[in-house]
């Protein structure tokens, strides 16, 4: 490759990389962008689902000629045992119009399409190159190294994924926890379009969002997940590593179990499953964020572990693409001057966004959700309290109050009521 020196090093071409280079590349900055994978998005499998706020910001009207699938019109979360679904929904208009519209995206064709936008504005994309170590002149990052080539520049941004080894080297952040998080495997499962809205109650153009609790991992702490696509579903599961040791099922094992649910089956009956991929998740939020900047370096993205999962919402892609827009701002404002004193605007960028903000409004979330009532429990109650309650067998019936209160003692009152508690305080 060319020894040339760019003003700025891009590793990785998510959501977070691509922004940064589409910005910085509109700035007049000569940018290499660098993907690992054969095209950007071949070894994304997180998400499925984008909420358009942060991206409509960059891109005014993104949408109209981005690669989306549907916008979300429907949210449900369903407790599963293994013969029952009680579920909330939501199916409204209301959760459409700009800025709120979020849209199921296929990582494949939405990465390539935003490196793409990147490449237009002027970034150089190179694909198929695996970064092996930070090159350093003088103490400070300088560049990377990839098998026998060096490639300088003035700063590096580094959205290179959960597992960001390229971050440790940079001595931003540490060996990920087992508890900080999750293994993920999920499936592109091909259905026609016309299936996909009957089968879900959609118009056409409209999507819908399903997230599941309990015996889709089988009681372990995670979830099921599904996104209608245009011509396909995107279903899976994500699992806490550190609470999968002495599991009785592989996270694989979970997905197969999870579309022969009673409730998921007739939902993917007869589709085709097209792609298999599997991941890792963060899961800690703010209690997981690494140093954000060093002389030389940023780290945006998943790599900085900027994800919020409250289990009713799980988002990852607009917070990767705000803090890629705000890596790019703080080295356009900088100068020239890309020591870790010049590049701290980019943590005050951040805090002053909605970045920091939704992740310290719920950082005490991830910690509350390690608890296996939730997984195990309570999925049981509600099946117990929804069957009495919708059941006529020409017993005597009890009273509504007895109804409620015989399923809430078997998990025990006390308990009960203080998890409610515990959940309340950490959405507050």
């Amino acid at each position: 490759m060319s020894q040339d020196k760019f003003d700025v090093i891009v590793v990785g071409a998510g959501p977070a990389g691509s922004t940064a280079a589409y910005m910085l590349a509109g700035a007049g900055k000569e940018v290499l962008l660098i993907e690992r994978g054969d095209a950007p998005g071949s070894k994304n499998m997180t998400g499925g689902r984008l909420y358009g706020h942060s991206l409509e910001q960059v891109m005014p009207g993104f949408a109209k000629e981005a690669p989306v699938e549907r916008k979300i019109v429907k949210e449900v979360i369903s407790f599963l045992t293994p013969d029952t679904s009680v579920s909330l929904d939501l199916q409204s208009q209301l959760l459409l119009g700009s800025p709120k519209e979020s849209y199921s995206v296929l990582r494949a064709e939405f990465d390539r399409w935003l490196a793409e936008k990147a490449e237009e504005a002027g970034a150089c994309l190179v694909p198929g190159i695996r970064v092996d170590d930070l090159y350093r002149q003088n103490g400070r990052v300088a560049g990377v190294i990839a098998g026998e080539d060096t490639m300088e520049a003035d700063v590096v941004i580094l959205a290179d994924g959960v597992n960001s080894l390229l971050a440790q080297k940079a001595g931003l952040k540490t060996e990920l926890k087992p508890h900080q998080v999750a293994v993920g495997a999920k499936e592109i499962i091909e259905l026609p379009e016309d299936v996909i809205e009957d089968r879900f109650s959609l118009n056409q153009g409209e999507g819908a969002s399903r997230l599941f609790v309990g015996d889709c991992t089988k009681g372990k702490i995670g979830g099921g997940f599904l996104y209608t696509n245009r011509n396909s579903i995107s279903l899976g599961v994500v699992c806490t590593l550190s609470d999968l040791p002495g599991s009785e099922k592989t996270v694989p094992e979970m997905v197969e179990e999870f579309k022969q649910h009673p409730a998921v089956r007739p939902l993917v009956k007869g589709g085709k499953t097209v792609e298999y991929s599997g991941h890792l998740v963060t899961e800690a939020g703010y209690g997981m964020l690494p140093k954000l900047y060093a002389d030389g370096v940023l780290v945006a993205g998943d790599a900085a572990g900027f994800v919020i999962n409250i289990g009713y919402m799980v988002r990852g892609m607009d917070l990767a693409i705000a803090s890629g827009e705000a890596a790019a701002q703080a080295i356009i404002s900088a100068q020239g001057d890309h020591s870790a004193h010049a590049l701290s605007r980019y943590r005050q960028l951040l805090d002053q966004s909605f970045v920091m903000r939704d992740l310290k409004q719920y950082r005490k979330f991830p910690a509350f959700m390690e608890n296996h009532r939730i997984f195990q429990d309570y999925p049981k109650l509600a099946e117990e309290l929804m069957t009495d309650l919708f059941s006529v067998d020409g017993a005597p019936a009890p009273s509504l109050i007895k109804r409620v209160l015989g399923p809430v003692k078997k998990v025990g009152l006390f308990k009960v009521a203080g998890d409610v508690w515990k959940g309340g305080k950490a959405l507050s």
